[in-house]
């Protein structure tokens, strides 16, 4: 078997949290086979939480980056970076300006894989990530970006209308990896929430179990490849 060529991949998301939710387990694997693991996060994910017309303290925004850090350090991350568009009003936004800031790191890191999220998730931050990465991924003669995954996000994939749910076609065997998923998910402190809610640590594990067993696996991420540009079979 030919040794394995490392990849640079990007996982291009909407809050801090979403990442690991995802593709926590996926991330993991890159990392550990050597690939280079970049994430952007577009909107903090506090604002929506706090009264109208209040700002999350910059306290409350370093901590959630420190957390970010913390489980991104777990999972084998080489950088990671923070935009600041308005937490769950990215709709108030011009979309060009979302889908520069993305291709602008798409670039920089030399991104050849991108993991983002699902459009028809409720969280309309979530749907305005993934349409921005295709926008600014288009596969244009001499395109860097190979192949496109979106991922599960609970507390927003589930919720969206039936017609929209998130249907997935491709499996990442994360059985060695959920634990580490867990630990990581459990740094933030601020995010996590207790069963029976959807973002919990023990409801996560739960779906990675019921993924698995979709496909005869232990544990698995669900994914849907939105595109994947080979040079052969």
């Amino acid at each position: 078997m030919a040794e394995h060529e490392p990849t640079n991949v990007a996982v291009i998301v909407a809050h801090p949290d979403d990442e690991v939710l995802g593709f926590g387990g996926t991330m993991a694997l890159h990392a550990e086979r050597g690939d280079t693991v970049s994430v952007l996060f577009l909107a903090t994910g506090l604002a929506s939480r706090l009264p109208p017309n209040e700002s999350p303290t910059p306290e409350a925004i370093s901590a959630l980056r420190a957390d970010a850090r913390a489980a991104g350090a777990m999972l084998g991350v080489k950088l990671m970076e923070f935009a600041d568009f308005p937490d769950n009003q990215m709709d108030s936004v011009p979309l060009l300006s979302v889908v520069k800031v993305i291709g602008e790191f798409v670039e920089r890191t030399g991104a050849q894989l991108i993991y983002t999220h699902h459009m028809g998730d409720l969280n309309i931050d979530h749907g305005i990530t993934a349409r921005a990465v295709l926008t600014a991924c288009r596969p244009l003669p001499g395109a860097q970006v190979t192949k496109i995954y979106a991922g599960e996000v609970l507390s927003s994939s589930e919720y969206g209308v039936p017609e929209d749910r998130f249907r997935p076609n491709t499996y990442v065997d994360i059985t060695e990896k959920l634990e580490i998923k867990r630990e990581a998910l459990a740094r933030y402190t601020s995010e996590i929430r207790y069963w029976p809610h959807p973002r919990s640590v023990k409801a996560v594990a739960m779906l990675a179990r019921l993924r698995g067993a979709e496909v005869g696996l232990d544990a698995a991420e669900a994914l849907v490849l939105l595109r994947d540009v080979r040079s052969g079979v």
